[in-house]
């Protein structure tokens, strides 16, 4: 299948998508393919964020020592120390002070925008993003919105809601990295389960970042069972939530 230009191969994907399991059990002391974990990172990093603002990073953990420390702050899951190696999702606070700067200047050169564009993000991402001095920006955002919503449309707003922002962002990149993992007959598990204060502190990850999801990579030990989904259509509406097809 073709598509603007860009081949397709839906079967092969349908497959990869299909093919991923949360696996718990790895085989202990065989390493990843050489190159592997960079050409998966390079694929998350693709994965669309919020004006484009890419605020999540990647904190590979590989060695014995490290992983022994951040099992422990993940309820002592052993496939984190089974696994040759295992990625922290983690999602920047301050990303649009970091971020937006860079991400403009680069979209400028490869003339993705014009400079009307860049003015407009300026403005939305000061707005989206910005808390005013001593927190009072915040403040009205966080009462100010849900009174505006009683005469106009208000959007989530990620200055009030930054973690749940970050959050979406983040697990668009997880999802691009299994996926990819999957792509190159790897195994992933991605771990919910952790007390955020420590691993922030076995990896030495700042407080203005926030910890995502904890995954571990590497050669599923054993059979992977599939797991059932639930139908098609008990998940999906048409038109309207509660709407079936052709009605």
């Amino acid at each position: 299948m073709e598509s603007e230009g860009i081949d397709l191969d839906v079967k092969r994907f349908d497959e990869i998508v299909r093919a991923r399991r949360a696996v718990r059990r790895f085989k202990e002391g065989v390493g990843l393919p050489e190159g592997a974990m960079e050409a998966m990172l390079d694929a998350a990093r693709w994965a669309p964020s919020g004006y484009n603002l890419q605020p999540t990073h990647f904190v590979v953990v590989e060695d014995a020592g490290t992983k022994e420390a951040l099992m422990k702050a993940c309820m002592d899951q052993t496939q984190i120390v089974q696994a040759p190696a295992t990625v922290v999702f983690v999602g920047d606070r301050d990303v649009a002070r970091a971020h937006l700067k860079k991400v403009l200047a680069a979209d400028l050169a490869n003339g993705a925008v014009d400079e009307r564009y860049c003015a407009f993000m300026r403005k939305q991402v000061k707005l989206s993003f910005g808390t005013g001095p001593c927190g009072f920006g915040w403040f009205w955002k966080a009462f100010g919105g849900p009174v505006g919503k009683l005469f106009r449309q208000v959007p989530s707003i990620p200055a009030v809601e930054r973690r749940y922002w970050l959050a979406k962002q983040m697990m668009l990149s997880a999802m691009v990295f299994m996926l990819a993992a999957t792509d190159r007959g790897l195994a992933t598990c991605p771990m919910e389960g952790f007390d955020e204060g420590k691993v922030r502190k076995a990896l030495g990850i700042p407080r203005r970042y926030v910890v995502g999801l904890v995954t571990p990579v590497g050669y599923a030990e054993g059979e992977i069972k599939g797991r059932s989904r639930l139908g098609l259509d008990e998940l999906t509406h048409w038109g309207r939530w509660g709407g079936r097809k052709n009605q």
